[in-house]
C-alpha cells in the first residue's frame, strides 16, 4: 500500500527535546513508517500508511503533551486541492501573533527588570543608593520588580511546571526551577530579614529576574531570526497571482485563481503573471521564468509550448488553455517538495536528536548533585544555589535543536531559487559524499529528439523504400530512434504500410510482418537473434558512421539487408561544461547507454567523460550502477574512476521511465526536470531548468550546507560542553570564579541566535 504523507504545524514547542517527545509519540501510532519534528520550522512531517487518511489521530496524541497544533496540510500524492494562499496567511498570522507576543512579553519584563538590575549594579560598583531605597525599602522594591517580571513572563514558568507534572522535564522546566529557586529562596530571606530588622543574607531577586529578562529577549530574536530561515519558502507561496482573465461564455471575465478548472482558457497580457500551467493556443511572447527555474534568460513561448504558472509574461499577448490547477501545478508541486525537505532531517541529526532526548534530565541531575556536593563540603545554601541556578540557566537544549535544520531549511531554499529541488536533508548530506557521477544519455547529455542524418542503401531498394519499410515497422513504437525515423518519412510524405504481426524487443529492435514477409528494424543484436549474418562490407560501414557518433539502425527483410539508417542526436548545450565543472571538484563522471561502444564513445569523447558503460539494456542499469557502488569491473568495459576495487558513492543522473531503476538504485538520484513523473518522483534532487550544469551546483551546494551544518553542531555543543561545568564550578576551588547565573542566562539566551545568525550567513552563498 502507498505511503502517504501528512505535514501539521506545531505550537507550544519550546526546545529540542519537545521536538523529540512529539515524534517518539507519534511513531508509536500503529501504520506511522516514519516522523520528522522540526523544532526550526515548528512542524511535524509524518509518513504513513493510506489508512490514516483522518489527521486527528495525531493531532490527539500531540494535545496530549500539551502542545497546539495550528494548522494542518496534508500532502499525500493523490490528495484533494487546497488553497496555498490560506493556509499561507493563517500560518503568517499565526508567526506574527507569536513574535509580537514574545516582544510584549520581553519588553514587559525589561521595564521592571532594568530597575532592578540597576540596583545591583550600583551595589557592585560601591555607588552610594539613594537614601529612600534603603533598608527595608530595598527589600520590597527587589520583591516587587522581580515578581512583575515572573508576571511578564509567566508562560515560561506555566509551560516548566506542566511539562514536571507530565514527568518530561524541558528547558522551561529548567528556567522554572532555576529562577523559582533563586525567587523563592529570596522570599524567605526577605521574611526573614523584615523580622530581624537586617539583611541575613544575599538575595537573589536580581538573579531570577535578570535571567528571565535575557530568556524572553532571547525566545524574541530566536522566532525572528527563525522566521527567516524559512523565506525561501515564502517567496514561492507569494509567487501565486490572485487572480486570472478567462474566456467564459465568449467573454472575458477576471476570476479568482482558486475558481480556475483544467481546460479554462485564460489571457495573460504583458507584464502580468501567468496564473496556472498550460499549453498556449494563440500568441507569441518571451516568458521570464527565473522565479521556478532559477534561468534569467526569457524563454520565446509560441502556439504548442507549455507555461507555467506564476512566471512573467513580457511582450506579447498570449491565449492558453489550463492543464494544471490548484495542488497540481508545478508551483504547488515545487513548494510541496521544498516544504517536505525541509521538515526532514539529515543523517548527521541523529546525533543532537539523541542528546536533546536525555539533555533536560541529564542537566536537572547535574544541577542536584553539585548542589548536593557543595553543601556536603560545608559551603552554605546561598554559594550552592548560586551554583544550582547556573547550571539549569546554562544549559542550551534549544540550540542542538536548530543547528542543523535552520541549516537544512536555507540550504534547501537556496537550492530552490535556483532552480533545483533538493528533497530530503539525507539527499542533502549524501550529495557532498558523492565521488562518482554517472549520465545516462538520450535525453540527458544529448538534447533526446534523435534525427536520421544518412540512409545507406546495400539491396536493389530506393532510400525512399528503406526508409518507408523501416518507418512503417517503428509506427507502432515509441522509442526515441523510432520517432526520428517516422518524422523523416513524414518529412518527405512517404506512405506508411500496413503492419502485421507488431512486436518490440526491449534493447534490439522491432519485428513485424509488411507484404507478407517479415521485416526487422533494429541492432546487430537483433539481426544476430535471427539469425542475419552481417557482412564485412557493411559491417565496416556500419563502424564509420558510428565512429561518427551516429546510431546505425538495421533495416531488414527475411533475412537480408536492405539498408543502414544512421541517427544522431545532438549534445546539450551546457553538456561539456558540466562534465568539465564535476572533474574540477575530483568527481569521476561515466556515461551509461543502450548504444554500442563506438557511438557511446564517440558521444563520451565530446563531452570529456571518463567511462563508458555500452549495450546496456533498460533492465541491466540498475545492475550495473550496482556494480559501479561495489567498485566491480562491468563486463568488459574498463572504469577509469579509479582504483576499482574501491566502493563508490554513486550519483545517476536521468530522464527517462527506465533510467528509474538506476536513480533509485544510486546512492543519489538526480532526475532532470524535462523528463517523466516516474523519473522526478524517483529522484532524490530535481533540476527544473534542465541545466547539466547544475548537478555541480548542487553538489556544492549540499557540501557548503553541510560545513554550516558542522559548525552550527560544534557550537552548540561547545556552549554546553563547556558552560554546565563552569556552572558547577569547577573553577572555584583553583580561581575562586563562580558563573552569575545571569550570566550564565545570557550566554544561554544568545547561544540559539548566535547559530540561526550563523545559517543566515549561508544567504550569501554566491554573492
Amino acid at each position: 500500500m502507498q505511503n502517504t504523507k501528512t505535514i501539521l504545524e506545531i505550537s507550544g514547542m519550546h526546545c529540542a527535546s519537545c521536538a523529540q517527545k512529539i515524534e517518539n509519540a507519534l511513531k508509536k501510532i500503529d501504520g506511522v513508517k516514519e516522523v520528522n519534528v522540526n523544532f526550526a520550522s515548528e512542524k511535524a512531517l509524518i509518513e504513513h500508511s493510506a489508512r490514516l487518511s483522518d489527521k486527528g489521530e495525531f493531532i490527539n496524541v500531540i494535545k496530549k503533551l500539551g502542545y497546539g497544533v495550528l494548522g494542518e496540510e496534508a500532502s499525500d500524492r493523490s490528495d484533494h486541492d487546497s488553497e496555498n494562499d490560506n493556509h499561507s496567511d493563517h500560518h503568517k498570522l499565526q508567526a506574527q501573533s507569536e513574535i509580537q507576543k514574545l516582544k510584549n512579553r520581553f519588553f514587559g519584563a525589561l521595564i521592571f527588570g532594568f530597575p532592578l538590575g540597576l540596583m545591583v549594579m550600583l551595589k557592585v560598583f560601591e555607588v552610594e543608593m539613594p537614601k529612600w531605597l534603603e533598608g527595608n525599602i530595598n527589600i520590597y522594591a527587589q520583591f516587587f520588580l522581580a515578581t512583575a517580571v515572573i508576571v511578564a513572563s509567566v508562560n515560561i514558568w506555566i509551560s516548566g511546571i506542566k511539562n514536571f507534572i507530565k514527568l518530561s522535564p524541558n528547558m522551561d522546566s529548567l528556567i522554572f526551577l532555576g529562577t523559582s529557586a533563586a525567587y523563592f529562596y529570596s522570599i524567605a530571606i526577605a521574611i526573614i530579614s523584615l523580622q530581624k530588622g537586617e539583611l541575613q543574607a544575599e538575595l537573589y531577586f536580581e538573579s531570577a529576574a535578570i535571567i528571565l529578562v535575557f530568556i524572553t529577549l532571547g525566545k524574541y530574536l530566536e522566532a525572528l531570526t527563525k522566521g527567516k530561515t524559512s523565506d525561501a519558502i515564502k517567496k514561492l507561496i507569494g509567487l501565486a497571482p490572485k487572480e486570472a482573465t478567462v474566456v467564459r461564455g465568449g467573454k472575458e471575465i477576471i476570476i479568482p485563481i482558486s475558481e480556475l478548472k483544467i481546460g479554462d482558457i485564460i489571457i495573460v497580457k504583458p507584464g502580468e503573471k501567468i496564473p496556472t500551467d498550460g499549453v498556449i493556443i494563440a500568441g507569441y511572447s518571451g516568458v521570464d521564468e527565473k522565479a521556478i527555474t532559477g534561468e534569467s534568460i526569457p524563454v520565446e513561448k509560441k502556439k504548442g509550448d507549455m507555461v507555467i504558472g506564476a512566471t512573467i509574461n513580457q511582450t506579447g499577448v498570449i491565449k492558453f488553455k489550463a492543464t494544471a490547477v490548484g495542488q497540481s501545478t508545478m508551483l504547488a508541486q515545487i513548494i510541496k517538495i521544498v516544504e517536505e525537505a525541509m521538515g526532514s532531517k539529515a543523517p548527521i541529526q541523529l546525533v543532537a536528536d539523541k542528546v536533546s532526548f536525555y539533555f533536560v534530565p541529564a542537566v536537572l541531575g547535574i544541577a542536584i548533585i553539585s548542589l548536593a556536593i557543595w553543601l556536603f563540603f560545608g559551603y552554605p545554601i546561598s554559594f550552592a544555589l548560586t551554583i544550582f541556578v547556573a547550571v539549569l540557566i546554562i544549559a542550551c537544549p534549544c540550540v542542538l535543536g536548530l543547528a542543523t535544520p535552520t541549516a537544512v531549511m536555507v540550504g534547501t531554499g537556496l537550492a530552490a531559487e535556483q532552480g533545483i529541488l533538493i528533497k530530503s536533508g539525507k539527499a542533502l548530506e549524501t550529495a557532498r559524499l558523492v565521488n562518482t557521477i554517472v549520465f545516462d544519455k538520450t535525453g540527458t547529455l544529448t538534447i533526446g529528439e534523435p534525427s536520421v542524418i544518412e540512409i545507406v542503401a546495400i539491396a536493389e531498394k530506393s532510400l525512399n523504400e528503406i526508409l518507408q519499410l523501416g518507418a512503417s515497422i517503428e509506427n507502432n513504437s515509441e522509442h526515441p530512434l523510432a520517432k526520428a525515423i517516422i518524422k523523416k518519412a513524414k518529412e518527405k510524405k512517404i506512405k506508411f504500410l500496413p503492419v502485421k504481426k507488431f512486436k518490440a524487443l526491449v534493447g534490439k529492435g522491432v519485428i513485424g510482418e509488411v507484404n507478407a514477409k517479415i521485416i526487422l528494424v533494429g541492432t546487430r543484436l537483433l539481426a544476430d537473434e535471427y539469425g542475419v549474418k552481417v557482412a564485412e562490407n557493411i559491417e565496416k560501414q556500419m563502424n564509420q558512421l558510428e565512429r561518427q557518433g551516429k546510431t546505425v539502425v538495421l533495416v531488414i527483410e527475411q533475412t537480408h539487408i536492405l539498408g543502414l539508417i544512421a541517427i544522431a542526436d545532438t549534445l546539450k548545450k551546457n553538456s561539456k561544461e558540466a562534465i568539465s565543472r564535476l572533474h574540477q571538484m575530483g568527481k569521476s563522471t561515466a556515461m551509461i547507454t543502450g548504444d554500442n561502444q563506438q557511438v557511446a564513445e564517440a558521444i563520451a569523447q565530446q563531452v570529456g567523460i571518463d567511462s563508458v558503460i555500452a549495450g546496456v539494456l533498460p533492465q541491466d542499469k540498475a545492475k550495473a550502477i550496482k556494480q559501479i557502488q561495489q567498485g566491480k569491473q562491468i563486463g568488459n568495459w574498463k572504469l577509469n574512476i579509479g582504483n576499482s576495487t574501491t566502493q563508490r558513492v554513486v550519483a545517476m543522473v536521468g530522464d527517462g521511465i527506465n533510467d528509474a531503476p538506476a536513480l533509485a538504485q544510486a546512492d543519489l538520484g538526480i532526475a532532470l526536470g524535462s523528463g517523466t513523473d516516474v523519473a522526478m518522483e524517483t529522484g532524490e534532487i530535481v533540476l527544473i531548468k534542465n541545466d547539466l550544469r547544475d548537478v555541480a551546483v548542487a553538489i556544492d551546494l549540499s557540501q557548503y550546507t553541510l560545513r554550516k551544518i558542522k559548525q552550527n553542531l560544534f557550537w552548540a555543543f561547545f556552549y554546553n560542553i563547556i558552560g554546565i561545568p563552569l556552572a558547577t564550578g569547577v573553577l572555584f576551588p583553583l580561581t575562586g570564579w563562580l558563573l552569575n547565573p545571569m550570566i550564565a542566562g545570557g550566554a544561554m539566551a544568545f547561544s540559539s541566535v548566535s547559530v540561526v545568525l550563523n545559517t543566515l550567513l549561508m544567504k550569501r552563498y554566491g554573492k
